[in-house]
């Protein structure tokens, strides 16, 4: 992937991707809206879409985890933006960890981007940001901060992101 900026975004679904059934009165993942947010960005840089999977991330296991690991470690991309649940983000970030030469950010929302008050939109940005400054390694760019994979939780009591 020689030449101009080239950020592979890879969806796993997550709070990012809900949407809300009134009739049920329950969120489902829908379809990645990472697509429109980039979009609606108007970025410059080259890029595509692997929606690799469409869970809760309570859902994911440890075969998912190795299945975004393998199909990361087998890519020829460089840079990787993540969308994911935030309850499960750490564990998938560790998860990833030691993947050579390659630049991996985990995003995600604590509120769906089909919301009109979300911060999908802003957390996707810093991740962007993240992944075309960061050197190679795993991280976390949630809520206006940037955590490195193994040195983060979730605090669900107070819903955001903290170093641990």
């Amino acid at each position: 992937m020689a030449g101009a900026m080239f950020i592979r975004f890879i969806t796993t679904g997550g709070t990012i991707d809900k949407i809300y059934f009134d009739e049920l009165s329950q969120f489902e993942v829908g379809d990645s809206q990472i697509q429109h947010i980039l979009g609606e960005g108007l970025v410059e840089f080259e890029y595509d879409v692997v929606p690799l999977m469409q869970k809760d991330s309570l859902e994911i296991d440890a075969e998912d985890r190795r299945r975004l690991r393998d199909y990361i470690q087998s890519d020829d991309a460089e840079r990787y933006v993540i969308t994911h649940g935030t309850d499960t983000m750490p564990e998938t970030a560790d998860s990833l960890d030691g993947l050579g030469g390659k630049t991996i950010v985990l995003t995600g929302a604590l509120s769906p981007a089909r919301f009109r008050t979300t911060d999908a939109v802003f957390n996707v940005g810093m991740a962007v940001a993240t992944v075309q400054v960061a050197t190679p390694g795993v991280y976390i760019a949630m809520s206006g901060q940037v955590f490195s994979a193994g040195a983060v939780r979730k605090n669900r009591a107070e819903n955001r992101f903290e170093k641990i």
